[in-house]
């Protein structure tokens, strides 16, 4: 599955959870995130509400090699992708997953803006 960084709040405030989750899960330090949209994923069925971020980073800022946190069960593969590829990759069914598809319409959409 091909994913953007998430994590469980845990009580966090989104934005130390979205700092803390790019660096275990990415091995990035990022900076400025900036708080897109909060949407509930389902709310018909799940209360569950969602933040997304968008943040800075450069390969000066890798700390790591990524790969998420071993006591959790994770092993995770870092990819980095252009913008135009991965949303061909939306449309081919190669990511299925549906954060990473709006965060990633998002970026279509805000580069469409500029």
């Amino acid at each position: 599955m091909i994913e953007v960084c998430a994590g469980l709040l845990d009580k966090d405030d989104p934005e130390a959870c979205i700092k803390r989750e790019a660096e275990e899960e990415a091995g990035f330090v990022v900076h400025n995130p900036r708080k897109v949209f909060e949407p509930y994923m389902s709310p018909g069925s799940v209360t569950e509400k969602l933040f997304f971020f968008v943040a800075e980073y450069d390969r000066e800022h890798r700390i790591s090699a990524g790969g998420g946190d071993e006591k959790e069960g994770e092993d995770i593969e870092v990819l980095e992708i252009p913008l135009e590829q991965a949303v061909g990759m939306i449309g081919r069914g190669e990511i299925l997953d549906g954060k990473t598809i709006m965060l990633l319409q998002y970026a279509k959409f805000a580069r469409l803006m500029e």
